[in-house]
């Protein structure tokens, strides 16, 4: 699940969502969120491409 999700989700700008979890990142657990470089990103773009098929 992505950020946006998430925040579509909570009914919120994928923005606002970021930075509450910035703001309070000790309510949540470590693994909450991580974040992918853009290679990875890239990396990964063909493969959710291919999955919602």
């Amino acid at each position: 699940m992505f950020d946006f999700d998430l925040a579509e989700i909570y009914g919120v700008e994928t923005k606002r969502l970021k930075e509450s979890v910035s703001r309070n990142i000790d309510r949540f657990p470590k693994d909450f969120m991580f974040e992918l470089t853009k290679n990875e990103f890239e990396n990964l773009r063909p493969q959710i491409a291919t999955s919602s098929i």
